[in-house]
């Protein structure tokens, strides 16, 4: 079993995977919408988190009507939503530890009140 990171699909597995023509997936490649890993002999390799994101793109494009440049857009827009989702879960567990320690790491204040907390970071 590969992970689901690890590059292992050839264009043509990919292609007939998902149904569409290879020239496709070198569009999305030249597009910026995928960067598939590429072996010593520049052969495209896809991982199947490659895979997923192209299953989005044609979702965004062929039940949606998105065009690529739209398609780009709600990519990175994802992203950093993701980014920030991690942010968030690690400032909660970082708040989780705060409350079940009772103290504040240094330079770090929290002030409490009433239902909410409030943390400020020093730089």
């Amino acid at each position: 079993m590969h992970s689901y990171d690890e590059p292992v699909y050839l264009i043509s597995v990919v292609a007939s995977m998902l149904n569409i023509h290879p020239q496709t997936l070198r569009q999305y490649e030249r597009e910026g919408l995928v960067e598939p890993a590429r072996t010593q002999g520049r052969m495209r390799l896809y991982s199947q988190r490659d895979i997923d994101r192209m299953k989005l793109i044609l979702r965004l494009t062929r039940q949606m009507g998105v065009n690529l440049a739209g398609v780009d857009i709600i990519l990175q827009l994802k992203e950093q939503i993701d980014e920030m989702q991690k942010e968030i879960d690690a400032l909660r567990e970082e708040l989780s530890n705060v409350n079940r320690n009772g103290a504040v790491q240094k330079g770090k204040a929290l002030v409490r009140k009433n239902s909410y907390d409030i943390i400020i970071f020093e730089e």
